[in-house]
């Protein structure tokens, strides 16, 4: 029973902190480092000792396979250079950094207190524990105050690989305190546990992809979905492998990620999202609690070293220097240089701004206060190491952590559009409606019913009239289609669910059959609730989207940027029939001024129609994109 307690008072701290971080407006994992730093030093509070195998086992892989699922395989193999100087490049590189100057600050100070001297190699190994930073507390902050995306992408892939490289580091320098490695053993050690690592990541997303593929239903599936982390991390972990099961969880993760909308169903997808979400942000969110929870009996345990305070001081004073100031110093040449000798990669370059933001978002987690508890008890001055460990940990989540806003705000980088965004899901999803129409014209029969035909036509239309009907005026006093229908949609479902609740109560229908009735409503009001959350709410001063590649489309190449409208008030036919207009569109053949599909009219698409002009740009304010009809791009 008091082990209960404890988990659900656990559980109680970190879903109030989140939710208290969310109103105020500050990142959770720094309030919750706080908060358990306070909760630490309450009497009644039981001394918490966050075990290495606890953390390396139960939270680490579902943590890192929660979000390789989510991380885009695309993305992740475009930006895989600057991933690699990262995950790979800059923690070995901290790992010799900081090594040697723990080794000779530790040393001089040893001296001075007539202590035992620190050896080689566990300066090392606080290197490696100290060396990879933990992006969750850098990607909550990076899209709360609106980082680009690339710049998130490359922090959560470093964060995906980074740990396998910090525990090799670490495992190297823990052999070298019996026998001392040789570069070649420690090149071929890493080899063996990075490429058995991915091999196995590879097989088991295999093995798990052909089994998966058998299941429709969702129950079996996301059960799966939960065990594919330890499977992968159990099977490349073993003595008889002795691989990296980091990174063979992040590669397992990522091919199923990939891999799911071919061998998943759509209910499944569903199901598995929302869990693994939810396991996400309870394990996240636990560990920096947990850190925090730590603080009082580290601190008791390094009261007792015989070391002085003075050198303690000055050892984790410069350990701290060392893991700030070594990533930039790593950062910005490493870039250049690779710019320079392998040439630009394929995304283009990294700006000075997003590469100073990468700089600062440093901040270590977990796995850093997990890896210091497997140095042997044996290390000398290990309460000081451990020590050292949590001011790092703290130190860069409360520095760092709190600045981060701050210098994003001053480098001015343009983060996401939501309206671009909109812009371009309109797009797409105005592709997929033409794919599915063309197989409904392929597929439909002389004998399948006109009126479900219809319907058919008419559904997936309306999902891509809605993607565009986001985009136009913000300060518009009309309410379009796909609005109206949402309003009077939910106020129909909220009668339904009534009725349905009435019959319940009455007790005449088997509640089977009534459970059914309520998740049917449920599904159709999810969309609905989705739908209204992914609305603009606003535009940005220019909606810009990519421009096509060259000769991608020869209507927009040859297309003029602007032209004169012939009714600058509104649409042409809407202006003589007095209807209303939606959203209007200009065309760049002859000036004509139409209304989207979206307005009743559709008199920008009928003008195609007779006219067979290509390309239209939005009349809208604030718009600057065009669309050609013909190839259905943008540009």
């Amino acid at each position: 029973m008091d082990i209960a307690i404890e988990i659900v008072a656990l559980v109680a701290v970190v879903a109030a902190g989140a939710a208290l971080a969310r109103r105020i407006g500050i990142s959770a994992p720094l309030l919750l480092v706080v908060v358990g730093i306070g909760l630490s030093y309450l009497p009644f509070i039981p001394r918490v000792e966050l075990s290495h195998e606890v953390v390396l086992v139960g939270f680490l892989p579902p943590l890192l396979y929660s979000a390789a699922i989510k991380t885009s395989l695309v993305d992740f193999s475009k930006h895989r250079r600057s991933i690699g100087l990262l995950s790979v490049g800059l923690v070995a590189f901290t790992t010799v950094g900081v090594g040697l100057v723990a080794y000779w600050l530790f040393n001089v100070g040893a001296e001075a207190d007539g202590q035992e001297r620190l050896p080689l190699w566990a300066a090392f190994a606080i290197g490696a524990v100290v060396a990879p930073p933990d992006a969750v507390a850098a990607t909550a902050i990076a899209k709360k105050v609106g980082l680009p995306r690339r710049v998130v992408t490359i922090l959560e892939g470093e964060s995906l690989v980074n740990d396998a490289t910090a525990l090799v580091c670490l495992r190297t320098a823990l052999a070298a305190a019996a026998v001392t490695p040789t570069v070649l053993e420690v090149g071929l050690d890493f080899l063996r546990a990075a490429g058995g690592g991915v091999l196995i990541g590879f097989l088991v997303a295999i093995v798990l992809a052909k089994v998966r593929k058998r299941f429709t239903d969702p129950v079996l599936d996301t059960t799966l979905s939960l065990t594919a982390p330890f499977i992968a991390y159990v099977a490349a972990e073993n003595h008889y492998v002795h691989a990296s099961g980091v990174l063979a969880v992040v590669v397992t993760g990522l091919i199923l990620g990939h891999k799911a909308p071919v061998i998943q169903s759509a209910a499944s997808r569903i199901s598995e999202r929302t869990n693994w979400r939810t396991i996400q942000f309870l394990l996240e969110n636990t560990v920096f609690l947990l850190i925090g929870l730590q603080t009082r009996w580290i601190l008791d345990d390094v009261s007792r070293s015989p070391l002085s305070a003075g050198t303690i001081a000055m050892t984790t004073i410069g350990v701290f220097l060392a893991v700030v100031l070594l990533r930039p110093i790593w950062v910005f040449p490493t870039t250049y240089l690779s710019r320079r000798i392998l040439g630009r990669s394929r995304p283009g370059p990294v700006s000075w701004q997003s590469l100073a933001i990468i700089s600062w978002a440093g901040m270590r987690g977990v796995v850093t206060l997990a890896a210091v508890f497997i140095l042997p008890q044996s290390t000398p001055h290990r309460e000081v190491l451990v020590f050292i460990a949590l001011i790092v940990t703290a130190g860069t989540l409360l520095l760092q952590g709190s600045t981060l806003p701050w210098l994003v705000r001053m480098m001015r980088l343009p983060g996401p559009d939501p309206a671009e965004d909109a812009l371009q899901e309109a797009a797409v999803l105005q592709g997929a409606h033409k794919a599915g129409e063309e197989e409904l014209d392929r597929i439909a029969g002389p004998d399948d019913p006109p009126e479900v035909i219809d319907l058919l036509r008419q559904r997936g239309e309306a999902r891509a009239l809605a993607a565009w009907e986001r985009l136009g005026r913000p300060e518009t006093e009309y309410e379009t289609p796909s609005e109206a229908y949402r309003r009077l949609r939910t106020a129909m479902l909220q009668a339904e669910r009534e009725h349905i609740l009435k019959v319940r109560d009455e007790g005449l229908v088997a509640d089977e059959v009534l459970q059914r009735a309520q998740i049917a409503l449920d599904i159709e009001e999810s969309i609905l609730d989705r739908a209204e959350a992914d609305d603009v709410g606003g535009q940005s001063e220019d909606l810009r989207v990519p421009p096509s590649p060259a000769g991608a489309c020869e209507h927009l190449e040859k297309a003029p940027m602007v032209l004169t409208p012939n009714t600058p008030e509104g649409c042409e036919e809407c202006l003589v029939d007095g209807s209303t207009w939606v959203h209007l569109r200009l065309c760049l053949g002859c000036g004509h001024v139409g209304c989207c599909d979206s307005s009743q009219g559709r008199h920008a698409s009928k003008h195609f129609s007779s006219t067979q002009h290509a390309v239209m740009r939005s009349f809208e304010p604030g718009e600057n994109w065009r669309w050609c009809f013909v190839d259905e791009k943008l540009g």
